[in-house]
């Protein structure tokens, strides 16, 4: 029997940890850049946002935990597991959101997007950007294949902006997550590099 190689890795070990995270323009003025120690009070304030807290099931337990989770997102840029951006304002400006990969996998290609805003930040299509800006870098840049986009189907705003960044529609995942609530399921999307069509 001959043993068939396994193919190669879709994006090369070393993609991410070789380079300093990108700083992402959006046409709305805002960046994407990586999340700093000075935004620790940010992270509070989004753990204390009830939607928030009830659609990312984020809880921060003051300063010293946010500061831990900002460490953990330069930790996991570094082994490749995660990428996480600030949603904020240029030159330095507040963060007003969070916007990134929860999940990486470079051999398949392939990575799960998250995101949030304050409540200050919403209503204005500023999470649409920032998602096409971010799958856009990821399957140009990075060379990614496939994004996928999950969220309950009991929270119709994120399905909106899944629809108007790109990502079809591709089935549900019945009792996928357990929320405070109770178990939820989810809507799959997913944008792959055909869609860059």
């Amino acid at each position: 029997m001959i043993a068939i190689p396994p193919p190669p890795p879709v994006v090369p070990r070393g993609r991410l940890s070789g380079q300093e995270q990108p700083v992402l323009g959006l046409c709305s003025g805002l960046v994407l850049r990586p999340w700093a120690p000075a935004d620790a009070g940010v992270l509070v304030a989004a753990g204390q946002d009830p939607s928030i807290r009830q659609w990312n099931m984020l809880a921060v337990d003051g300063l010293e935990d946010a500061h831990r989770r900002i460490e953990r997102m330069r930790e996991r840029w570094q082994d490749e597991s995660g990428a996480i951006w600030a949603i904020a304002r240029p030159e330095g400006g507040e963060a007003v959101g969070l916007i990134g990969w929860r999940r990486i996998n470079l051999v398949e290609g392939n990575a799960e997007l998250l995101y949030w805003l304050l409540p200050s930040a919403r209503g204005a299509g500023i999470v649409v950007e920032a998602v096409k800006r971010l799958s856009e870098w990821g399957l140009e840049g990075l060379g990614l294949h496939r994004m996928s986009l999950c969220h309950s189907v009991a929270n119709p705003a994120s399905c909106r902006v899944a629809e108007k960044a790109g990502y079809l529609l591709e089935g549900t995942m019945r009792s996928a997550v357990l929320h405070a609530d109770g178990w939820h399921d989810l809507h799959l999307h997913a944008f792959v590099q055909d869609d860059l069509r």
